[in-house]
């Protein structure tokens, strides 16, 4: 869902909107007013009104129905699935593995004084790296460019969290807005995330030398909008698009090597942790528990990437004097 990742999914979502949407679209709405707020969310129900999607708050609360729920530290669960492709100069691209992922999250509220009430949004999420043929867990990988085994470090992101967001500014004058579209009674939304920083894998010269981390996360977000709007629910059902172009995963071991990762999955919100495809559930039941269930709403912590968690698993080396395949 990327951002997203040990992989490809950030990184975040999918991995970020699995944290640009994650990111990029987390805020609540927060006039009581239009919806009816309370300290456990916004009350939905008979005779709630329908959301303004012209208005911040409703806005806000559109999007918040979509990454998550209007109450307040309800679980909410998102799947994937897809397939990860190799692009070299020279040479045709090779569907290199099967990807299975999902995120677990959940939203709470803030008082934001005049900027009204937002919420946050908290989330982990595992994405599995399967045989491109079988479909199965791959522990290790035979590197075709290497000739070798190589170990496989799925993405297990724990946290994946949004900034606080708020339907007005700090001078109480409007700043949210409905960024979708609508056609045909449903509606879509587009979110391209350019991804340029500092890579926690390299040195303090990447200025001088290079080796940023560069990726693209792009996703397509859609659904009902009727469901949307509707004042009596407190969370909608959305289904997503997610692509993602980013160097190699480090653990591939192409030390730099020329050549590219695109990541090209489609998933959906479920209705929980049992309706995940049985190799989630399996993988999480035997070696994630945790993922089981959201980070708790004011989880603090720095966000988890696929580079952070493979620092934090691998012990780097030096290259000897000549190089080393």
């Amino acid at each position: 869902m990327g951002r997203r990742g040990n992989g490809v999914m950030r990184h975040t979502r999918m991995k970020r909107a699995f944290a640009k949407c994650k990111h990029a679209a987390l805020a609540l709405a927060g006039a009581a007013a239009v919806t009816g707020l309370t300290a456990g969310g916004i009350t939905a129900g008979a005779g709630a009104a329908d959301l303004d999607l012209t208005t911040p708050d409703g806005a806000i609360a559109a999007m918040r129905k979509i990454q998550c729920s209007l109450t307040d530290n309800e679980p909410i669960f998102y799947t994937w699935e897809g397939e990860v492709f190799s692009r070299r100069a020279g040479e045709p691209d090779k569907k290199l593995f099967r990807v299975a992922g999902m995120n677990v999250r959940t939203c709470a509220s803030l008082d934001g004084g005049k900027r009204g009430t937002g919420y946050r949004m908290v989330s982990r999420e595992v994405m599995l790296y399967l045989d491109p043929k079988t479909g199965a867990v791959l522990d290790t990988w035979r590197n075709p460019w290497l000739d070798k085994d190589v170990n496989v470090l799925h993405v297990l992101n724990d946290p994946v969290n949004g900034r606080p967001s708020f339907p007005y500014g700090e001078d109480g004058t409007p700043s949210y807005r409905w960024f979708g579209r609508e056609q045909d009674g449903e509606w879509f939304m587009s979110i391209t995330v350019p991804l340029f920083y500092h890579n926690e894998l390299g040195g303090e010269y990447q200025r001088y030398v290079g080796g940023a981390y560069h990726a693209t996360e792009m996703f397509n977000f859609m659904g009902n909008i009727d469901a949307l709007t509707d004042g009596d629910t407190t969370s909608s059902p959305a289904k997503v698009g997610w692509v993602r172009i980013s160097h190699w995963l480090p653990w591939m071991e192409m030390q730099g090597r020329e050549g590219d990762l695109y990541v090209h999955a489609s998933g959906q919100k479920i209705a929980g942790f049992d309706a995940l495809p049985e190799v989630l559930k399996t993988f999480i039941d035997d070696r994630a528990p945790l993922y089981k269930t959201p980070p708790p709403a004011d989880d603090k912590r720095p966000n988890e990437t696929s580079w952070t968690y493979f620092k934090k698993h691998v012990d780097g080396e030096r290259l000897p004097r000549g190089g080393a395949n």
